[in-house]
């Protein structure tokens, strides 16, 4: 008889669940998929439908539910920090009650309603849950455990040593003291948002110098030589009101903080550049610590920290371990993940017999829509299109790529975590030195400086980045080959700030960021053939294994999930082509307004 666990994590922001049969992960999926609601928190009721039709179960079939976290533990360290911070802190404190004593602290009924589950509920710890969803799927038969992130219960920072199935956390860092708030500060005051507008930070930090560097040092924090940290608590506002930073923080970087969608001034640049290098010192010197305490080979890493890719890419460079691992969901909906599993390897005491590559399934865990159900939709909606076969499919995309073209990817089982990663993509010619800002300004509708991510073939990667490893899951970033990179004349070493855009760097121009790097995406065959197959085919028509691959969505919403959700996106946007499995849709005329018919169909799909 098999043993069906299910994880949940919900209620701070990327609610999400996992369905872990017999120790196998057989789906797990995020609840803003299904609600469009971009970090949704609320119960993840729609993902955990979709897992357990993943699963072929129903709720009556499951063994165990677990929740990623102790709700009455993060109840006490809220109680504790508003009385530490009295009076200050109880408008907060007060604001919270509502939601705390009307649902989060009575979770377990609150689950057992929302599911109509009658059996056993198990609560994790937070940072147990990000160890357990970095190490227990990953390659390693042992290795050493580091997590990061805002904050958990009380915890913001752990590290521990995973064998087998045991894990062991050993040292936490506490609460208000932490890294990720660090970092969400900096967003916050550069005007972007907390839980959302971290990449946006770390993106826009090669555009600006390290001009705050010492400030930060001198100022707001002190770094312990284990990578630990201490803040200065009278600069941030976290503990006390409803913002991130106070006045303190104001007069040390010269003014209030950027008003959201206002110019993006040098400052911001400065200090975006300036937290990231504050942020790579920390994390650096925590992961050095833990080889010393440790000393282990490899290093598996999850919490929301773990998604800085540049500070990733300097770990497996500088950093004394030999390899890396970082769960692709690393922050709270990898939580649900985790406490599934650690459900069957903790809680009932079983085995575990590491993957050569991991157990993630190249994180394609989400639905999947089989070709009779998409053909039946395409036929209610009258937009011309044609089947391809699958052996054609590979270069009917890679011909459209490379005549400069932007297609929507839709195919096989939707990803899970932040990343899209050649399921719900959109794919373009990397070698355009239009094509960035194109996808940036008329497909994606956002910020003119956000870089885009290669994907490569992984026999290909070493050619065109200085890089040899694994990198599935966008998580690691490498600079550019020099062989690819192009010399800059003197009028373009002197650009500046966003000018910098101005200056193609290399052969990929559109995925080279401005400080010669890349955040990479390796692809392998047998993750995922459809998306390799056209890496191939484009390679052969090209000579270059290097396309563009972001999420298919627009700014403000999630990674599409449904077929109408990626043709709604198609619609609205500058998109030349969508792919649905073997489907495949062009836009023989120019993109429609609002006054055109396509487009009021569109919009009606709402």
């Amino acid at each position: 008889m098999a043993t069906r666990m299910l994880g949940l994590s919900a209620y701070y922001h990327d609610a999400a669940a996992c369905l872990v049969v017999d120790g196998e992960i057989v789906a797990a999926a995020q609840e803003e998929r299904f609600t469009r609601t971009k970090h949704d928190p609320r119960f993840p009721r729609h993902a955990v439908a979709s897992c357990l039709k993943a699963g072929g179960i129903s709720v009556g079939d499951l063994d165990l539910v677990g929740f990623y976290e102790k709700p009455v533990v993060k109840f006490d360290r809220l109680l504790e920090t508003s009385l530490a911070y009295a009076p200050r802190g109880w408008r907060s404190f007060l604001r919270a009650m509502p939601v705390w004593l009307g649902e989060k602290l009575w979770l377990s009924e609150v689950i057992r309603k929302e599911l109509g589950y009658q059996g056993e509920i198990l609560f994790g710890n937070h940072h147990e849950s990000h160890a357990a969803s970095a190490f227990y799927p990953s390659p390693f038969e042992e290795a050493a455990v580091l997590t990061m992130d805002a904050v958990g219960e009380w915890a913001t920072a752990s590290f521990g040593v995973g064998k087998g199935r045991e894990l062991t956390l050993l040292k936490e860092m506490h609460f208000p003291h932490s890294l990720g708030m660090l970092y969400s500060a900096f967003t916050y005051f550069a005007g972007f948002k907390v839980n959302s507008g971290e990449y946006k930070l770390m993106g826009l930090a090669p555009y600006g110098e390290p001009t705050y560097v010492s400030r930060i040092r001198d100022h707001l924090v002190h770094i312990h030589d284990d990578g630990s940290l201490t803040l200065n608590m009278d600069a941030f506002n976290y503990c006390t009101g409803f913002t991130m930073t106070s006045r303190a923080f104001e007069r040390l970087f010269d003014g209030p903080p950027r008003k959201p969608e206002s110019p993006i001034t040098q400052r911001e640049m400065d200090l975006a550049r300036s937290i990231q290098v504050v942020t790579e010192e920390v994390m650096l010197r925590m992961a050095r610590h833990v080889h010393r305490e440790t000393g282990q080979r490899h290093l598996c890493m999850a919490g929301g920290v773990a998604l800085n890719c540049v500070g990733n890419g300097r770990i497996l460079r500088e950093g004394p371990f030999e390899r890396i691992w970082v769960q692709p969901a690393a922050g709270d909906a990898g939580g649900a993940l985790g406490v599934a599993l650690a459900l069957w390897h903790r809680y009932l005491g079983k085995p575990r017999t590491p993957h050569p590559g991991d157990q993630m399934r190249g994180a394609l865990l989400g639905p999947s829509y089989a070709t009779d159900e998409i053909r039946a939709w395409l036929a209610q909606r009258g937009h011309p299109v044609r089947e391809l076969s699958r052996e054609e499919l590979p270069r009917v995309v890679a011909q459209l790529i490379a005549e400069g073209k932007v297609v929507g990817l839709f195919q096989g089982r939707m990803e899970f975590g932040p990343r899209a990663l050649g399921a719900r993509s959109i794919i373009g010619d990397a070698r355009s030195p239009t094509m960035q800002s194109l996808m940036n300004l008329k497909i994606k509708f956002r910020e003119s400086f956000r870089p885009f991510a290669p994907s490569v073939l992984r026999e290909r990667v070493g050619d065109w980045f200085a890089f040899e490893g694994e990198s599935p899951y966008m998580l690691l970033v490498a600079d550019v080959a020099l062989a690819h990179r192009l010399a800059l004349d003197g009028q373009a070493k002197s650009l500046r700030g966003l000018d910098k855009l101005k200056a193609a760097r290399s052969d990929i121009p559109a995925v080279t960021h401005v400080d010669d790097s890349a955040r990479l995406q390796t692809v392998r065959r047998d993750t995922n053939p459809v998306f390799y197959e056209i890496l191939r085919a484009f390679e052969e028509l090209t000579g270059c294994p290097v396309i563009i691959n972001t999420s298919f969505n627009v700014r403000g919403e999630p990674i599409v999930c449904t077929p109408e959700d990626a043709y709604r996106c198609f619609m609205r946007t500058q998109m030349d082509a969508l792919l649905l499995e073997t489907f495949i849709l062009e836009k023989a005329q120019p993109p429609p307004t609002p006054s055109d018919p396509q487009w009021q169909h569109a919009l009606a799909l709402d």
